[in-house]
């Protein structure tokens, strides 16, 4: 019963969002940031590389901290912490680099361009709406 939000960002830096539910969620399952699957799983041809993601409630992932619980890591600087100065160490709170069922958000590097489907058929329309 996995359910994810996942973000398709491109080569040229255009993205897309897509909710994945269920079994078309579960080829997902214990991947690890970094690693590399197919992208028909959002209905793409080539492949998606796993780059981060959060839980239900706001906690980032971290490649460098193993498995997929949250774990109070101390930092000085990367992914989780955002002001620290020169010479600071923070504990913060950190979930693994493998994707389980408590994963909320995934972020995802697609090989290719991603097709542009939206503004065409926004033009159709419009210029359905002028002709009436």
């Amino acid at each position: 019963m996995a359910n994810f939000k996942i973000t398709v960002s491109d080569i040229k830096g255009k993205s897309l969002s897509k909710e994945l539910k269920d079994s078309d969620a579960n080829p997902l399952l214990g991947l690890q940031l970094g690693n590399e699957t197919d992208a028909t799983v959002v209905g793409l041809s080539g492949k998606l590389k796993l780059t981060g993601g959060s839980d239900k409630s706001g906690v980032p992932m971290r490649d460098d901290v193993h498995g997929s619980a949250r774990k109070r890591v101390l930092l000085s600087k990367g992914v989780g912490l955002q002001d620290a100065e020169h010479g600071d160490r923070v504990r913060k709170l950190i979930r693994g680099n493998t994707i389980s069922e408590e994963i909320y958000q995934i972020n995802c590097k697609f090989d290719g361009e991603l097709p542009v489907e939206a503004p065409a058929e926004e033009s159709t329309e419009k210029t359905e709406d002028k002709k009436e």
